[in-house]
């Protein structure tokens, strides 16, 4: 195992970092700047509320067949389809 952890810090130091053209600020993608948004907000907020619950209750379990699958994907599509009124605001 040492290896891989060793090999995991020798490619983060490869990763290509994007700067604005300043040089001072990461560049931010609006996307992710959106979908952070519909998460936080509303219906979104409510199934990731339902998600969370999902996953604390699995992992209190020790043995359990529940996966929290439906909660996931109804959460992630709230977050898509909210995200994808937004995005075209942003787009040039």
């Amino acid at each position: 195992n040492r290896g891989h952890t060793h090999t995991h810090l020798a490619m983060d130091k490869v990763k290509p970092v994007v700067k604005a053209a300043d040089e001072e600020e990461d560049l931010v993608d609006p996307l992710d700047t959106i979908k952070e948004k519909c998460r936080a907000e509303g219906k979104c907020s409510a199934y990731g509320d339902k998600l969370q619950e999902c996953n604390d209750r699995v992992n209190s379990r020790t043995q359990t067949l529940e996966t929290c699958t439906e909660e996931l994907f109804d959460f992630l599509h709230c977050v898509d389809h909210c995200a994808a009124k937004e995005i075209f605001k942003h787009l040039k």
